[in-house]
């Protein structure tokens, strides 16, 4: 089922309305913001001359120090009497990055997020138990607004309190879950100490998640522990939060809702684009905003697309999951390597789970590369040759298919600290 018929409309259709909106997006910044008017200034650029969608190349890059620097409404293009709701970030590196919504760009966020639930087969008739935290953080809302919209129940469970959320699940008798895969993995294991059979307690069909970069290995096991089709959320809350795109029933790779989002890939050093189906850095011009319209803004997000239409019927371009961060690249001794590509690794392991993390330090002039791993509750901590052959196996893939050299250390079960949201992979000693 298609939510919008933009969703399967032809690719010229799709890119008429983006130009057109486009144009207006670089009009009303440039108009109405003293940041992108000098910025046009010194690149001699004036909104005429996008004429196509390939000028887009000629505007100047967003980052987000950029929303830091006009903190906290400096970059607003409406007066905050016609903004209707506020957001940030957490603000732990720093001062926030604040957004601000107009009713339309809450309408259109409502919008996208209706597209989500609609891929993952949700409808009214659903119960959606929404375990992503509430407030100033926009995963809560945005999830609970877009289930309002297809007229799904929810219920705003927000973070933490796992045997709680697990009491709600069964006894409401929720169909959709939504949440952080790694905290859906650990309420998996918490319901699983009721026993082998836990899964006839729970009435799951879906699962949309996001908010962390995921390797195919723990997708694989949210599915598995759960007994539930896996669909993907990519959104960030500079664009507009969860609802830039969305993975199908027909795919793993997610569909980019292009009538609001321009998507491009660049180059993270040279700032140039890269062709279809190369990785790099993705960027994003939302198209339709009115609080807070930025131009080309670097996600530092490392992903891929293509435009080849999908078997579900929807034209919309797509991208693969996010491979990790552009500023979350470990490169060690001279390699460059992602957080989910070492997970991918431990996920085709025996006898570990995927609870992992990585401490990267020095021994003299040489990167030391540390990777503690849980051992599932299979394996008898005792069993010293097991044990051994395990840490071989993950050493010897991690060498021959990454080319790092690390070492691996065994740990008990549900020993590393959970994350409720985002999971802390990396402890970097080196700086």
């Amino acid at each position: 089922m298609i939510w919008n018929k933009i969703e399967s409309a032809p690719r010229e259709k799709i890119e008429e309305l983006q130009l057109a909106r486009l144009k207006d997006t670089v009009e009303r910044v440039y108009t109405l913001t003293p940041f992108y008017k000098k910025k046009f200034e010194e690149l001699e650029l004036k909104p005429s001359d996008i004429n196509s969608l390939e000028d887009i190349k000629k505007l100047p890059f967003t980052k987000k120090q950029d929303l830091r620097n006009h903190y906290p409404f400096g970059l607003f293009t409406v007066p905050m009497s016609e903004v209707v709701r506020v957001h940030s970030s957490s603000g732990t590196t720093g001062k926030p990055t604040v957004v601000g919504y107009t009713q339309a760009d809450m309408d259109v966020w409502d919008e996208v997020m209706a597209r989500a639930f609609t891929m993952a087969g949700a409808n009214s008739e659903d119960i959606v138990h929404n375990g992503y935290g509430y407030g100033l953080f926009t995963g809560g809302l945005g999830f609970h607004n877009g289930a309002g919209k297809i007229g799904a129940t929810v219920v705003p469970a927000s973070g933490g309190c796992s045997e709680r959320q697990l009491m709600l699940m069964r006894d409401f008798g929720s169909t959709i879950l939504t949440c952080t895969p790694s905290f859906a993995l650990h309420m998996a294991e918490l319901a699983s100490t009721a026993g082998n059979n836990y899964l006839k307690d729970y009435k799951l069909k879906a699962g949309i998640f996001g908010a962390e970069p995921t390797s195919i290995g723990l997708k694989e096991e949210v599915k598995r522990a759960w007994g539930i089709d896996y669909h993907e959320v990519y959104g960030l809350s500079e664009i507009i939060g969860p609802g830039v795109a969305c993975s199908c029933k027909s795919s793993p790779l997610l569909h980019v809702f292009e009538d609001h989002f321009f998507v491009e890939i660049i180059d993270p050093k040279t700032g140039e684009s890269l062709p279809d189906g190369e990785r790099g850095e993705l960027v994003i011009t939302p198209l339709t905003k009115q609080a807070l319209p930025l131009l080309r803004y670097r996600t530092g997000d490392i992903t891929s697309i293509i435009k080849e239409p999908c078997k579900c019927g929807r034209t919309l371009l797509r991208m693969e999951s996010i491979v990790g961060r552009a500023d979350d690249m470990l490169i060690v001794n001279g390699v460059n390597v992602y957080p989910s590509q070492i997970e991918h690794v431990i996920a085709n392991a025996q006898g570990v789970t995927l609870n992992y993390q990585i401490i990267a330090d020095k021994k003299g002039y040489l990167d030391k590369l540390e990777i503690k791993v849980e051992v599932s509750d299979e394996i008898m901590s005792d069993n010293i040759s097991e044990m051994e052959r395990i840490k071989k196996d993950i050493q010897t893939a991690l060498l021959n298919n990454l080319y790092i050299k690390a070492s691996v250390k065994l740990v008990e079960p549900r020993s590393i600290e959970r994350s409720m949201g985002k999971a802390i992979r990396i402890i970097d000693k080196r700086v």
